[in-house]
């Protein structure tokens, strides 16, 4: 007894000074790709920070953040949860139907609230005066689909809607609700995929009076889509695969980025941000405040405006259709005091789309 008490004992100590020296020797990592986050870093020690407490606090997330094997512990951790103690979720993650997904619950009534007054003082500000005929459609995120079929609890969807509707009699509503299926979202991550859209490019269009009658090529990105779920809730499944769609329409637009305030040349589809953290991103460059997509082949001189957030950047390349062009907003990175710059709002479609998962946070910066 008395050596296997000593032999447990080196091989406990053993471990923890392995673990302590591997923490101690390893450079500390400034960013973890499977989180999509900064990691903490290492806190400057000083008297003031010890005495306020911080320094402790600090280097706590520090440790925490820099664990050796940091990655293979979250994903044993992640899936003893699910298939040893059965728990439906693990911290908010869940996976169900072969989807990952977060859980969004309960309805924020401040945030859509605060989301309502932002359109509305846009609306005032912008376009009440105008002839711009005015649209608005709300995105649901896949736990509309997904949640019921897996028996975890979800937003009151039926709520949101009739709340923003009620609020925004002034603009006319698209509903797309019924117009998507859990299979137009991708595995691992939040968003749609771009070639389940044609359809729902074509009713928005139809929506707003515009022809639909395009034809697209499929192009496949070789490298597999490893989704913002995927990280996050360490869960090993199959990765997913980007599609994108083009035509000759596509190829001809111009793109215009102004996320310095000055104009910058962009593309449709960028293949550095495809390489890059979240290869979503390569669709319309990622978290842009404001974009002008021109159609040089355009035989009309209509106009589009969207007020969006990134589920539109890989639908927009889908609309372009017979728009002369259309200018894209991100209100979360643009302030709306000075779109008067940048956007003469005169005799344009004007199309509010925004997802469920945003309207029920922040729409503003």
């Amino acid at each position: 007894m008395r050596i296997k008490n000593i032999i447990t004992l080196i091989l406990v100590s053993s471990v923890i000074v392995g673990f302590s020296l591997a923490q101690i020797i390893k450079s500390p990592e400034q960013y973890s790709m499977t989180e999509r986050r900064v990691l903490a870093q290492k806190p400057e020690l000083s008297a003031e920070q010890l005495i306020s407490g911080k320094f402790m606090s600090q280097f706590e997330e520090y440790t925490l953040d820099q664990f050796p094997m940091r990655d293979t512990f979250r994903s044993i951790k992640a899936n003893a949860s699910r298939s040893i103690f059965l728990r439906k979720d693990n911290n908010g993650f869940y996976y169900a139907k072969g989807h990952l997904s977060k859980l969004e619950y309960p309805l924020n009534d401040v945030k859509i609230a605060n989301s309502i007054s932002k359109i509305d003082e846009i609306y005032k500000k912008y376009l009440s005066k105008t002839d711009c005929k005015m649209y608005l459609s709300i995105i649901p995120d896949k736990n509309y689909f997904l949640a019921p079929l897996s028996n975890h609890i979800t937003m009151d969807y039926n709520s949101l809607e009739n709340e923003i509707c009620e609020n925004m009699g002034y603009l006319e509503y698209i509903d797309i609700f019924d117009k998507l299926s859990l299979d137009d979202y991708y595995h691992t991550d939040q968003h749609w995929k771009q070639e389940n859209l044609k359809e729902l490019s074509e009713y928005l269009l139809t929506s707003m009076n515009m022809p639909a009658n395009q034809t697209f090529e499929d192009n496949l990105l070789e490298k597999p889509f490893y989704g913002t779920y995927y990280g996050q809730a360490s869960l090993n499944i199959q990765p997913d695969e980007i599609h994108y769609l083009t035509n000759e329409i596509t190829d001809s637009c111009v793109v215009t980025s102004y996320s310095t305030g000055l104009p910058k040349q962009s593309v449709l589809y960028d293949f550095d941000k495809a390489n890059g953290k979240d290869p979503y991103e390569m669709f319309l460059s990622g978290s842009e405040p404001l974009l002008v997509i021109e159609n040089p082949g355009s035989a009309s001189n209509r106009e589009l405006v969207i007020f969006r957030d990134s589920f539109a950047s890989s639908l927009t390349p889908l609309m372009i259709s017979d728009y002369s062009k259309i200018t894209l907003i991100d209100l979360r990175y643009i302030q709306s005091s000075i779109l008067y710059n940048f956007v003469n709002f005169s005799n344009q479609d004007v199309l509010f789309l925004y997802s469920t998962l945003v309207l029920n946070n922040n729409i503003s910066m």
